[in-house]
């Protein structure tokens, strides 16, 4: 059993620390990194029903970028001040609505519009000083807590880790990238959920179901998710990537997919059904799937550095299915943000990790049968 406290639960958006406290829950887009190494992203939970032999098993592992050198994944915080200036934030609101609610009780003629404002302004000032105080609380147990990196937050133990490599012999040339690590029971249990991605509160649920629209306006197959939780629950084949079936305004064939990543959060992209050819340091070509910035003028790039490891994902009404992993991207010409994003295949990198472990299940809702 390892040191801390268990993970936290996920909170609903109408509280104040939903978004600061997602590093210290157990949804995939947590962001994850290993002694002496970067950060990355989680990317998924399975669960083993069975080891290899056949004998029963009941652990869960977490799967995310590999390390050679590591032993123990640990939950990190992408910003050490996020929840600081979130406290600063709210306790700023307050103080503004403070000094209108005096202004405005100070007039000498009131009316009913008058009154309106002030009630309102009461409301807010009601829910800043709450948000403020639940923000508070948060960071005296996250300091208290939380705040030691290879103390508390440690959430499992690593299991399987291999160099990054590219299919040569298998004649794919994907790229396998991946490690697994035993979870914690008494780390991650408690609130396990298995495989979901929360949505946040990044976007409305109008912005971000306008967002899946094809470009051009082409329609859509996203459906917002009960809570704002999405599950994965399937797998896109390697067909159905061949074959987008979704098509935007000029017939052409895309899947409108996202992902939750430690440095970007929830994005927005585009694929369009091509697969891209690289090469890497030592010259060895690979190919990858070719996920490209939605098409929105005002979207943000799909990926930036720290986002490695996030699963890519295509959602059908309230669910969702596997496209692919990140491991790397490219920008265009002297940009800084990355133009297209490259992943391994979903299919692909489960049927990898099933030739370790013989009897994995990656829709496992509960952690135990």
């Amino acid at each position: 059993m390892l040191a801390g406290l268990p993970l936290m639960c996920h909170v609903d958006v109408s509280d104040a620390t939903h978004h600061v406290r997602r590093f210290l829950t157990p949804l995939l887009g947590t962001p994850l990194t290993t002694e002496g190494m970067e950060e990355g992203t989680f990317t998924l939970w399975f669960y083993e029903i069975k080891y290899n032999d056949g004998n029963p098993s009941n652990k869960v592992y977490g799967m995310a970028h590999p390390c050679t050198t590591f032993e123990c994944a640990e939950c990190v915080d992408p910003s050490e001040d996020e929840i600081t200036k979130a406290i600063s934030n709210h306790t700023f609101s307050a103080d503004l609505w403070t000094v209108d609610i005096a202004k405005l009780q100070a007039k000498e003629k009131t009316d009913a519009a008058n009154e309106r404002e002030i009630k309102a302004r009461q409301r807010q000032l009601v829910n800043d000083t709450k948000a403020t105080i639940d923000l508070q609380a948060l960071h005296e147990d996250a300091t208290k807590y939380w705040s030691d990196l290879k103390l508390y937050r440690n959430i499992g133990h690593v299991q399987y880790a291999e160099a990054i490599s590219v299919d040569v012999e298998g004649g794919t040339r994907y790229t396998s990238d991946w490690a697994a690590f035993v979870a914690d029971e008494a780390k991650v249990k408690d609130e396990f959920e298995g495989n979901v991605v929360d949505l946040g509160s990044k976007y409305s649920p109008y912005g971000l179901t306008h967002m899946f629209n094809p470009p051009g306006g082409g329609s859509t197959t996203f459906k917002f998710p009960y809570h704002r939780k999405l599950r994965i629950e399937g797998c896109a084949t390697k067909e159905d990537l061949s074959h987008p079936a979704e098509f935007d305004s000029e017939g052409q064939h895309c899947l409108m997919v996202g992902k939750n990543g430690n440095t970007t959060d929830l994005t927005i992209g585009r694929y369009a059904g091509l697969v891209s050819f690289t090469r890497n340091q030592a010259g060895i070509e690979s190919i990858e799937l070719g996920i490209y910035n939605s098409g929105d003028r005002f979207a943000e790039p799909f990926s930036a550095k720290g986002d490695s490891g996030s699963l890519v994902w295509h959602s059908t009404n309230d669910k969702a299915r596997i496209v692919g992993q990140i491991h790397s991207a490219q920008n265009k010409g002297g940009s800084t943000s990355n133009h297209v994003t490259y992943c391994t295949p979903g299919w692909y990198l489960l049927s990898q990790i099933q030739k370790r472990f013989k009897y994995a299940d990656f829709y496992r809702t509960t952690w135990s049968a």
